[in-house]
């Protein structure tokens, strides 16, 4: 819902970062994985309930992660690249709530395991109609730059990361903030579905 709105704001920051970084010869692919391997941390601060810990290395997970697309940009951007960025991000996402189920099983197992599914629906929908748009050679208008067809909805990148900010600035509400966001995310699912089948009427 935020994110094409937040990309002006994330290039000002990013581009002259990215700029720095490919001068020192830094690849996109380093920063992809040196990414994911801060949400692994983050992931692992959570389960031993070091939240606001955790929460610094979900930051730090995506200030990388922004920087690897304007690094690529700033060269040259490849296939292989928008793959395994949008296969790294979708497993971060499902990391920080079984991180949570591990923290606190009793308390947080039953929530995590609906938001978890629910990402199921965003991820497939996302990445299903992006194959099919990519076929159709269709481009998204508010996200040119992404390296798949990006479809928006209610709940996006900028969305879960403000609902993980949350979790971990009030772990004790985990299973209502999950709940309530797996809800959203239900609904992002359904509208997805409503638009692919629109747009692919005649396919």
């Amino acid at each position: 819902m935020f994110d094409h709105r937040i990309i002006p704001l994330q290039n000002r920051v990013l581009v002259p970062m990215a700029r720095v970084l490919v001068k020192r010869g830094v690849r996109a692919d380093a920063l992809s994985w040196t990414g994911f391997g801060l949400g692994v941390v983050a992931f692992a601060l959570i389960w031993a309930n070091w939240y606001l810990a955790g929460l610094l290395a979900i930051a730090a997970n995506r200030l990388v992660d922004g920087l690897d697309g304007s690094v690529a940009r700033a060269t040259r951007p490849t296939d292989r690249g928008a793959f395994l960025d949008i296969v790294l991000d979708f497993a971060f996402y499902t990391l920080v709530p079984l991180a949570f189920a591990l923290a606190d099983p009793a308390a947080n197992a039953l929530a995590a395991a609906v938001l978890i599914a629910s990402f199921v629906g965003t991820g497939t929908s996302f990445l299903a109609f992006s194959l099919i748009a990519e076929r159709r050679g269709l481009r998204s208008a508010k996200f040119p730059a992404k390296g798949i067809y990006y479809v928006g909805a209610l709940a996006e990148g900028a969305e879960t990361i403000a609902v993980f900010v949350a979790m971990c600035l009030v772990p004790t509400y985990f299973p209502a903030i999950a709940y309530g966001y797996a809800a959203l995310c239900a609904i992002t699912t359904a509208l997805r579905l409503r638009l692919g089948m629109a747009m692919l009427r005649d396919g």
